[in-house]
């Protein structure tokens, strides 16, 4: 696979990330939701400062939050140098488009940690305001302290509850599938699963390169040596 390949696939990917959530953070309040597909999709505003899928790391707003953003720079910038790496060793194309997929998730909600603080208005959810892009006022946060942007919401199930034959949760109402998720959080999740399903075929067809050694000896072959 060419590199300026998997750099226009990873500029697609953040590019429609970022299209989005810029999309989103300009044009609804925090909460706000729309239904795309009837009830099971729908655009569903919220931010967090933790991990994909709203998983959160620390305190809001404190350590946690800069560690978790100092940790997605560090694997960003080890991502450009592992791409290059197997595309130089010729590893297999699908595990090389799945690296990326990876890579483009983990930019994407970067740039959201690293500069949406700095560039966006507060949205906050009580006024119910349209937040704004390099408000004069300058933004809601600092460097390294900006929100994630998520939006897909995917809820296929909801108002269910448990049976009331399952420890603990018994009865409990339920919703499948409940987290609200990004395009960075889905490409992240995407590459790490086909990852998981075809590493053998990944593996098996990088290690084997066909070439087969044998080993020379002075060993003198006869019918009795090989019986020995």
């Amino acid at each position: 696979m060419k590199k300026y390949q998997i750099v226009v696939f990873i500029l697609l990917i953040l590019i429609a990330d970022q299209a989005l959530k810029f999309f989103i953070k300009t044009h609804y309040y925090l909460g706000e939701e729309h239904l795309l597909a009837g009830k099971w999709f729908r655009l569903h505003f919220v931010e967090n400062e933790g991990m994909a899928w709203g998983w959160k790391f620390g305190e809001s707003g404190g350590w946690g939050k800069l560690a978790l953003t100092v940790f997605r720079l560090g694997a960003v910038i080890f991502g450009v140098y592992y791409i290059n790496k197997i595309i130089n060793k010729k590893f297999n194309r699908g595990f090389i488009i799945c690296v990326g997929l990876i890579f483009a998730g983990a930019f994407g909600n970067l740039i959201d940690s690293l500069f949406y603080g700095m560039v966006f208005e507060n949205s906050d959810p009580m006024m119910q305001n349209v937040a704004k892009f390099l408000p004069n006022g300058g933004g809601y946060g600092t460097f390294l302290h900006g929100k994630v942007v998520d939006m897909l919401y995917f809820p296929f199930l909801e108002n269910a509850h448990f049976p009331q034959w399952v420890p603990w949760l018994g009865g409990q109402e339920f919703t499948f599938f409940s987290p609200v998720f990004n395009i960075a959080d889905a490409s992240i999740s995407s590459g790490l699963i086909i990852i998981l399903i075809f590493q053998k075929r990944f593996l098996k067809q990088h290690g084997d390169t066909g070439e087969h050694h044998t080993i020379e000896t002075k060993t003198p072959v006869s019918d009795e040596a090989q019986i020995l």
